[in-house]
């Protein structure tokens, strides 16, 4: 009997990474869509995994290559742009979302699930906000008898390699003072491994609603400046958390932009004007699975190098010492 096919759309980031380990764990096939095939390197040895190299806006070669499966996952997304003006928010956001919902009904794949955000509103402050809410539209729009949709909304996402809490843990490494934007901005940080379960669920879950929205959030809401705060102790660092705001805020987020990787821009420091936090109730509780706290899980890769750092050397000065005394005997 052949394995039921799941479409997967970024799913070289973060989230897509564990969703398809994941999803080949419990018995599924993937097809992963993507631009770039060296970007999937990590998905090279999964079984049962297809990479597929194609451009999202070619509607009619996408829509082949999704014949036969069973969902498509849509994880694309970005969370700076070029320039501050939501050009790219839109094509990475919107029109790849339109792209995608074209393909599927063409493929007559029956379920289009899309991974947006917390406060994702067509008014937001923010173009990553309101491109976010506009896609939500579209596939709201869309789902019908032929194509069922859901939309997952977490809150800032944390795990072994996400880009949040880590870029946090090496600014503090080298920062003994730390100008903070956004210090008050409230946070439900929810783990990778709890999103991923929502998705999972939703991918078996027949007879479901046409269209579905579901937040989720972890189980503490926390300012940004606590996040750091506890990112700082877990790193065994004590630097002077400085808290900025009004101009300054958004003169430091605007020299930032131009920094690699752009750590902050004034398009980050909108969205952290609406709080990040679950306003309907959290979809962890409504499909019974018990939301994880930060603290089970970020000191195991935030604390790891200096406490594996300590344990090394445990290991090393143990080594010496056994070797001393097999050397203290040998010569006896």
């Amino acid at each position: 009997m052949s394995k039921p096919v799941i479409a997967l759309f970024g799913g070289s980031g973060f989230v897509g990474t564990v969703l398809a380990n994941q999803l080949v764990r419990a018995g599924y096939a993937l097809r992963v869509f993507t631009r770039d095939r060296a970007h999937t390197r990590a998905l090279w040895l999964l079984p049962d995994t297809e990479i597929i190299v194609l451009n999202v806006a070619d509607e009619e070669r996408v829509a082949l290559a999704l014949k036969g499966c069973r969902a498509a996952v849509n994880l694309i997304g970005i969370l700076n742009e070029r320039r501050d003006d939501g050009t790219d928010f839109k094509r990475a956001h919107v029109d790849t979302v339109q792209h995608l919902i074209t393909a599927c009904r063409q493929a007559r794949v029956p379920h289009l699930l899309h991974m947006s955000a917390l406060v994702a509103d067509v008014a937001a402050p923010s173009h990553y906000l309101r491109s976010k809410g506009v896609a939500e539209k579209l596939l709201r729009d869309a789902s019908g008898r032929q194509l069922r949709t859901s939309v997952i909304r977490p809150s800032v996402i944390f795990g072994r390699d996400d880009d949040f809490l880590n870029r946090f843990a090496a600014l503090l490494r080298i920062a003994p003072l730390l100008p903070l934007t956004g210090a008050a901005a409230l946070l439900q940080p929810v783990y990778v491994g709890d999103v991923v379960a929502i998705l999972l669920s939703l991918i078996a879950r027949p007879g479901a609603a046409a269209h579905g929205v579901y937040e989720i959030g972890g189980p503490a809401v926390m300012s940004l400046r606590e996040i750091v705060a506890y990112v700082a102790t877990l790193r065994g660092h004590a630097p002077l958390i400085v808290p900025i705001g009004g101009p300054l805020a958004t003169l430091m987020a605007w020299c930032m932009e131009w920094l690699p990787g752009k750590p902050l821009t004034r398009d980050n420091l909108r969205s952290l004007s609406v709080p990040s936090v679950c306003t309907a109730p959290n979809a962890l509780l409504e499909f019974q699975l018990r939301p994880t706290p930060l603290h089970e899980v970020a000191p195991s890769y935030l604390a790891g190098r200096s406490m594996r750092g300590r344990y090394d050397q445990f290991r090393e000065n143990a080594r010496r010492v056994r070797g001393a005394r097999k050397s203290g005997q040998s010569q006896a």
